[in-house]
């Protein structure tokens, strides 16, 4: 689809810390091609998802074919529409609701909120949210789903968990929580478990860690032995895991493994699936880059920068001081430090998608020569494969 603009996919968290919902956006300024959309959201890969969560898309004057997502989507319209196409879109809104489709409304701090049950959902930033009087989203809530955006701190998430707001999105994981000593503990473990594989340690000495900190062995076993990524049958020890798994998919349980729970799985860390998400990205994204990257860029390399990407967030570390303590390949160290080379000119503009500066990512993508069709069927590959790793997680 070369000449438009990529299409962004975002995850929305339940209040459970798992995905529980998604949402499409386009660039600034990008022109809407209806066929283009009508093709993209018919594709097969969004059959993958689980049918019980929403896809907001944002409402176009004249509509657009929603594909598979018809069921399962919600056209959100903005509070202060152009006045060019202010007519149009309530057109538009009036035939979903005739049809009974999913309607929500894009709160403005501007504009007068609309009673409970006007709108199916009700999309509010939590800036905008924090300055109402109390009661009031509760009030919305006993007959309208709120969905809590640009929450970009611990603290904002938490506080829109504690007033009824059902979904959100993650622009918080960018940032630094308080770290738990003990949690640390455990990961510099790990790190020291990635530098032996990165060294290609025999068994034995990758057993040692395993034997060390018996809870990075109990929650690689969760992970190998989720529903999606189960061999057949459980794997119940370190030496079964290098056996069946074989050292190459090891080593990517292992990357993963870092953001897992250090509190033996009692509650997600979303940073694990956002991890595994970008890795797949990456992995995907790889071999689509121009000019095509080393043979031993793609594939193996290009997962780790993805699932690394985030490890100076989860440890409270620079990148830098991270890659001092792990032998990494010069690819991976200039790709995670200085965003240089093709792979970190891919994490510049992963992260410009992270932070909502979508013209930034543009640019980015379109400079790396990588299609907008390929970009949209990498990003649902990369989240419904990450999805399914948080059931035994």
């Amino acid at each position: 689809m070369p000449g438009t603009a990529p299409v962004f996919v975002y995850p929305l968290l339940g209040a459970d810390d798992s995905w529980s919902g998604f949402s499409m956006e386009f660039a600034p300024g990008a022109p809407s091609d209806r066929e283009t959309l009508a093709r993209l959201f018919s594709s097969p890969l969004l059959e993958t998802f689980d049918h019980r969560h929403p896809w907001f898309l944002p409402a176009l004057s004249g509509g657009y074919d929603a594909g598979v997502l018809t069921e399962r989507s919600v056209t959100v319209f903005p509070s202060q529409p152009n006045p060019q196409d202010a007519d149009a879109l309530s057109e538009l809104e009036a035939n979903l609701r005739l049809t009974q489709r999913k309607v929500g409304l894009s709160a403005s701090p501007d504009a007068k909120l609309p009673g409970a049950g006007c709108w199916d959902y009700l999309l509010i930033g939590s800036s905008h949210a924090r300055s109402l009087p109390p009661f009031t989203l509760i009030g919305l809530a006993s007959r309208t789903t709120l969905v809590a955006t640009d929450v970009h701190t611990h603290n904002d998430r938490e506080w829109v968990l504690n007033n009824a707001c059902v979904l959100s999105t993650c622009e918080f994981l960018q940032t630094r929580s308080t770290p738990n000593a003990k949690a640390d503990i455990t990961r510099l473990k790990l790190l020291k478990l990635l530098t032996l594989i990165a060294d290609d340690a025999d068994a034995g000495a990758l057993d040692t860690i395993f034997r060390e900190e018996p809870k990075l062995s109990y929650s690689l076993l969760r992970l190998v032995n989720s529903a999606a990524l189960s061999p057949g049958s459980p794997i119940t020890s370190f030496t079964q895991a290098i056996t069946l798994l074989g050292r190459r998919q090891l080593q990517r349980w292992l990357q993963l493994l870092v953001y897992s729970d250090p509190n033996n799985g009692q509650h997600p860390n979303p940073l694990l699936q956002k991890a595994a998400a970008r890795g797949r990205l990456f992995e995907l994204l790889a071999n689509r880059i121009t000019p095509p990257l080393p043979p031993e860029q793609l594939a193996d390399t290009a997962f780790m920068i993805g699932t690394f990407s985030l490890l100076d967030v989860l440890l409270g570390m620079s990148m830098a001081e991270i890659m001092r303590q792990l032998p990494l390949p010069e690819v991976a160290q200039k790709a995670l430090v200085e965003q240089v080379g093709g792979l970190g000119e891919l994490l510049a503009a992963v992260t410009a998608v992270d932070k909502h500066d979508l013209k930034t990512a543009s640019g980015g993508i379109k400079a790396l020569g990588i299609d907008s069709d390929d970009y949209f069927n990498a990003q649902l590959e990369a989240y419904g494969w990450a999805s399914k790793i948080h059931a035994s997680t």
